[in-house]
């Protein structure tokens, strides 16, 4: 399999079909400019990362990078598109039956509905919106466990963001012996119910989606796309020199900059 090297990360670099004819178990993640700054000092992500089975293209800005590096991929694989691209690849395989874990009460619920009907059958055989934190929560984690064991799902696709979702997948994937597929999937569950509204397709297609969502939630988004993911820029143009270094060899100044620069700012906004 091709592989593209973007700082401490390998992306498999397939086109959608062939990776859904690809495949047939494993866990998948969809790394993004974002995900590649939080591995640059998040070592138990990083690690998550290295045991995934799959990691493909999520984002314009990384083919932009790639290409820039020398080594082109050949097509985004957002998690947005490729759950539809999967469910819709599997809608008469009988042995493909999914597990939504995400969202809030009721979104969940409404992805199922929406997607069961267009594929014609229940190909979401259940679903779980997990409360806030339930990752440090052993009961619920066993709970979500058991829910997924009795449904008779093979696919567990999470949306809780990340790195969360990605840990509970690594964490978590030996207990589910009957899951033979684990997809990393974002805001994806949202977007499928249409609680959220998805970027036009233009944009997402000149790598701006990352300003599309800015501007649709800037209290929640801004230090990610402003202040941390900068980043990603200096270190690439690093990497085109042969000068970054990996893993975890970033200087800790700059994040301790970055933090403390995005202190100041929240207090200024505070007040």
């Amino acid at each position: 399999m091709d592989i593209v090297k973007i700082l401490n990360v390998e992306i498999d670099n397939l086109s959608i079909h062939e990776f859904l004819e690809n495949l047939k178990e494993g866990f998948v993640v969809t790394p993004n400019v974002d995900h590649l700054v939080k591995l640059q000092k998040d070592s138990a992500f990083a690690e998550v990362y290295q045991a995934a089975d799959y990691r493909v293209c999520d984002s314009k800005m990384l083919m932009y990078a790639a290409k820039f590096l020398g080594t082109p991929i050949q097509e985004k694989i957002s998690g947005s598109d490729l759950f539809p691209a999967f469910y819709n690849f599997h809608r008469d395989n009988e042995e493909i039956r999914i597990f939504l874990l995400g969202a809030r009460e009721g979104v969940a619920a409404e992805a199922a509905r929406r997607i069961n009907q267009v594929t014609g059958r229940r190909i979401i055989v259940d679903y779980y919106s997990p409360s806030f934190g339930f990752e440090k929560n052993e009961q619920e984690c066993a709970l979500i466990l058991d829910k997924v064991r009795q449904s008779g799902a093979t696919v567990l696709a999470v949306g809780v963001g990340a790195p969360k979702q990605e840990k509970f997948i690594h964490k978590y994937r030996d207990r589910l012996p009957e899951v033979k597929i684990f997809l990393a999937i974002g805001a994806t569950i949202d977007f499928e119910a249409g609680n959220v509204s998805r970027s036009p397709q233009w944009v997402s297609e000149v790598g701006l989606e990352w300003l599309y969502r800015l501007l649709a939630e800037p209290k929640r988004l801004w230090r990610r796309y402003l202040v941390e993911d900068p980043l990603f820029f200096w270190l690439l143009v690093l990497q085109k020199l042969n000068l970054y270094r990996e893993p975890f060899q970033v200087s800790h100044k700059v994040f301790e900059l970055t933090d403390r620069y995005v202190s100041e700012v929240s207090a200024i906004a505070a007040d």
